[in-house]
């Protein structure tokens, strides 16, 4: 049985999605050699070993939509949820003992930034604290590739997708946009046959939704970068709530790196509730080298990670 593999990518500008899905393929097939998988390799990248899509959804950010109510209301929420993100990832990375001195000096700065001494900022305060505490974040190594050598403004522009789809807005007159954003991932499933779905950033969130809304079987579902732990930002906004396993999920791996800042608090499995079977999430750590390690392909070029991915697309394989 070929199975279907869905990707699901996360904020970012225009995408070119075939590029990407190649992208992401000999990721997973750099990291499938390295986990000694090489005779599934070829099955994986000619295309016979798995039916591979890439859930794209990415044009639906390029104009913003009414949200109803006052003008200005809706991107001011999205700001301030931006804004409360950013500052619960940083509190998060705060607390890790084994910090780097110059990264703890940027984060403190950041978070000075988001949250200042003074009480009311006036308008377009959330806006200008998120750029503000951005521009303190890029001063950071580790860091300050994120959206590929962005200015502070475009990475909060592309940051604020996250924003965007949980506050469920920006309505076509019949749909609002996390609904537009979830029927492009429904429409690369399978309804038929087994699906191993692999989600990254916002693209976990979007792939969480949509399974929970979804029948398709789903042997394994794979988190990278997941924001879905930020207790006050995220978890409350996502659907069902509170979270747990789709139903038809029965494996879920998590995989989270040290220095992804996207990924605050990322044992899922902490206080996602099991599904019918009992399955919950289990959480991996993986160390990327490189200044920016919350690529999708940085990821998946890991043994630890790719290993898995092949593993469950054989075993469906020769069923």
């Amino acid at each position: 049985m070929k199975p279907r593999l869905v990707f699901v990518h996360g904020i970012g500008g225009p995408r070119d999605a075939a590029a990407d899905l190649d992208e992401w393929l000999r990721a997973v097939a750099a990291g499938a050699r390295a986990a000694g998988h090489s005779a599934q390799v070829s099955a994986l990248t000619g295309g016979w070993g798995a039916d591979a899509r890439f859930a794209y959804y990415g044009d639906l950010f390029r104009t913003a939509g009414a949200q109803g109510g006052p003008a200005g209301t809706a991107e001011e929420q999205d700001d301030e949820l931006l804004a409360a993100l950013l500052l619960e990832a940083v509190d998060e990375r705060l607390a890790d003992p084994a910090l780097d001195p110059a990264e703890a000096r940027a984060l403190h700065a950041a978070r000075t930034r988001l949250a200042p001494p003074g009480g009311a900022q006036g308008t377009g305060a959330p806006a200008r604290r998120a750029v503000n505490a951005v521009t303190s974040l890029l001063a950071v190594p580790g860091l300050r590739s994120v959206g590929g050598w962005l200015s502070a403004r475009a990475t909060v522009g592309m940051l604020g997708q996250v924003a965007r789809y949980l506050n469920r807005g920006e309505t076509d007159g019949t749909t609002t946009l996390d609904q537009r954003i979830r029927a492009r991932v429904a429409d690369c499933l399978d309804p038929d046959g087994p699906n191993i779905v692999v989600a990254h950033s916002l693209g976990t969130v979007v792939a969480l939704e949509t399974l929970h809304e979804q029948a398709a079987d789903v042997p394994l579902f794979v988190t990278l970068g997941s924001p879905l732990g930020i207790r006050t930002a995220v978890q409350p906004r996502v659907r069902p709530h509170p979270l747990g396993t789709p139903g038809t999920v029965r494996r879920w791996l998590n995989f989270w790196d040290r220095d992804d800042l996207v990924a605050a608090r990322p044992l899922l499995e902490g206080f996602v509730r099991p599904n019918a079977d009992d399955v919950v999430p289990a959480s991996r750590r993986v160390d990327s080298d490189g200044a920016w390690v919350h690529p999708a392909a940085k990821y998946l070029a890991q043994p630890a990670v790719a290993g898995p991915l092949v593993e469950a697309l054989t075993t469906v394989a020769e069923r």
